[in-house]
């Protein structure tokens, strides 16, 4: 009977239990954290990506400029903010919208789930532009 009382104390005893508690309470923080500066980096990416496409639609619907200098200024965006592998796979087209002629810029590019690293293709961004008229009325 007297061992039971033994071991039951050792069992209400918590000396020792505030470096377990650190340790199961850091990982936690750490992983969050670690969550949210991941997510907070793949809306930097998506951000820098859309406006490097409408930028490039600008370049690209301006009367005096070739639909590629668009995609070309958009690549170089992309290149010097978040590194060239996100500028692989762009491309450009004449659209309508809302009944107005317009250059449209698309970025297909890596969504990233571990640094940048991450899911190729994972992404699509669009960026538009009307196109720009020297004529008269249109």
């Amino acid at each position: 009977m007297r061992s039971i009382r033994r071991w039951g104390d050792a069992l209400d005893d918590d000396r020792g239990s505030s470096p377990v508690e650190f340790v199961l309470v850091g990982a936690l923080l750490t992983a969050l954290t670690l969550g949210v500066l991941q997510f907070a980096l793949a809306v930097y990416v998506r951000n820098v990506v859309h406006d490097a496409a409408v930028e490039g639609a600008h370049i690209a619907a301006l009367a005096d400029t070739e639909p590629g200098e668009g995609v070309q200024r958009t690549v170089l965006v992309i290149g010097r903010a978040v590194g060239a592998d996100y500028a692989r796979d762009v491309s450009v087209r004449e659209t309508s919208a809302l009944g107005v002629p317009t250059m449209e810029i698309t970025v297909r590019t890596t969504l990233p789930l571990i640094g940048l690293l991450g899911v190729p293709s994972g992404w699509e961004v669009t960026g538009r532009a009307p196109v720009e008229s020297l004529t008269e009325g249109g």
